[in-house]
Order: structure tokens, then sequence, then C-alpha cells
């Protein structure tokens, strides 16, 4: 049986590039010791074929095959637009 392909959810904070676009994915951990929450963020090259991400977007990333050195991601929906 097949694993399930991984999602995440995060920001494109860059979108200069065609076809491509930085998304920022922020998660919660708490730290092993102290037991605070701390924010941890990585960015992820995605793929957008159709150019339709601007930077401030809410989209849903998924993992692809390798598409370039950087990008193994392709962007599946935009959740919510950036405003303005």
């Amino acid at each position: 049986m097949r694993e399930r392909t991984k999602q995440r959810e995060g920001v494109v904070v860059a979108a200069r590039m065609t076809k491509t676009v930085v998304v920022q994915v922020d998660r919660l951990v708490q730290h092993p010791l102290y037991g605070k929450r701390m924010r941890q963020r990585r960015r992820f090259m995605a793929h957008d074929e159709r150019g339709e991400c601007h930077e401030g977007d809410r989209v849903v990333i998924v993992e692809s095959r390798p598409l370039s050195k950087n990008k193994r991601w392709r962007v599946s929906k935009v959740l919510r637009r950036a405003t303005g």
C-alpha cells in the first residue's frame, strides 16, 4: 500500500520567480526541557504552474517528485488570498 503524500499549509513569502513560489510553514513545538511552546519556521520552494499565487496568500502544498534542484513541492490549492 502506498503512503499518503505529505501536505503542508503555509503563507507565500516570495513569488518573484516564474512558476515558483516560496512558502513559509510555521508550526508550534514544545521545548523538550522547559516546556515552552516555540514557533519553528521552514521555507519550501513550491511549483505554481498557473502563476496564480501572490505574496501573502495562504496555500496548501503537497509533496511531489523533484522538479528542480530545490523544488520538491507543488501548490495544491489557494485557501485565502492576500488582502490589498
